[in-house]
């Protein structure tokens, strides 16, 4: 994500106020996901000293992301508010199945979509610290979570609590794991249309209760996009995370022997990946793979 410009990131314009250090941001793994066994939620818990932007609730809003992400054939996204700090997040808007992408993807790293515009609730509280929230949980390659967050200030209209959807953590220890869903994109949306409902207050209270018997309100129907479209077939390598560990670079892509798939690295470790039946993976150019 680079805007609103997330803790952490080295890669968007600083809020004014911000770290005015290079050593506080993260050049690198702010683009990895979370750690599954330590998981450091938010990828930084030192928030911007000015916030990244400010939102009227109703009023329509622009999130953008990284040019060239690995996007990994799709997946599930969430956008989501805190106001306790980060502690509890609630669900203002969605994405499933095929996020950073207009309809299936499969085994495509080269993403479609680079930014999403939605409407905010109107009936959001104010806050002058709440943090906004990216999470995704991608569609192929190692099971991960993906999240960024940003601080923001929300000028509500009156409203001194919102009702939503409970945001969605997966593939981290003690959670569940949605499997690849290449083969079905509905792997894994139950967890999002069963989760629990949470309250939040612009005083940063917030309470949970379970999907079934959660207090309805409009706010309780999250909007959301699966749109559907035909998938370019061009993979692009993505580029370094800057992790070393292990043989390879966190995010490294290249043909694996035989031409019947590629590898992208994880962490130091490669993982093969395989190309469509009656494809091979070949060089596209100098920072890009084709599987045709």
């Amino acid at each position: 994500m680079t805007d609103p410009c997330p803790r952490a990131s080295a890669n968007c314009v600083k809020p004014a106020g911000s770290p005015p250090s290079p050593s506080d941001w993260d050049t690198g793994i702010i683009k990895s996901p979370i750690d599954p066994a330590t998981p450091n939620f938010c990828k930084s818990q030192k928030k911007w000293s000015q916030p990244a932007a400010t939102w009227t609730a109703g009023q329509s809003v622009t999130v953008q992301f990284l040019q060239n992400p690995a996007a990994h054939s799709g997946g599930h996204a969430q956008f989501s508010l805190s106001y306790d700090g980060g502690k509890t997040f609630v669900v203002v808007y969605q994405v499933l199945k095929y996020f950073f992408f207009k309809g299936p993807a499969k085994y495509n790293n080269n993403p479609e979509v680079l930014s999403y515009t939605f409407t905010l609730p109107k009936d959001l509280p104010s806050s002058d610290s709440a943090v906004f929230s990216w999470s995704w949980v991608n569609a192929s390659g190692n099971r991960e979570f993906y999240q960024n967050c940003a601080d923001v200030v929300i000028k509500g209209t009156g409203s001194k609590s919102y009702t939503g959807k409970k945001m969605v953590i997966a593939n981290i220890n003690g959670y569940p794991t949605i499997p690849e869903m290449v083969d079905d994109y509905t792997k894994g949306i139950d967890l999002y249309n069963n989760a629990d409902s949470v309250t939040v207050t612009g005083s940063g209270s917030s309470s949970s209760s379970g999907g079934n018997n959660a207090p309805k309100k409009d706010s309780d129907n999250i909007p959301s996009t699966t749109a559907a479209a035909p998938a370019p077939t061009e993979t692009k390598a993505a580029p370094a995370a800057g992790n070393n560990s292990g043989g390879c670079t966190h995010g490294a892509m290249n043909c694996a022997s035989g031409s019947s798939g590629y590898e992208v690295c994880v962490w130091g470790t490669k993982t093969p990946m395989p190309c469509a039946p009656g494809t091979t993976c070949k060089a596209n150019g100098a920072d890009s793979i084709l599987c045709a």
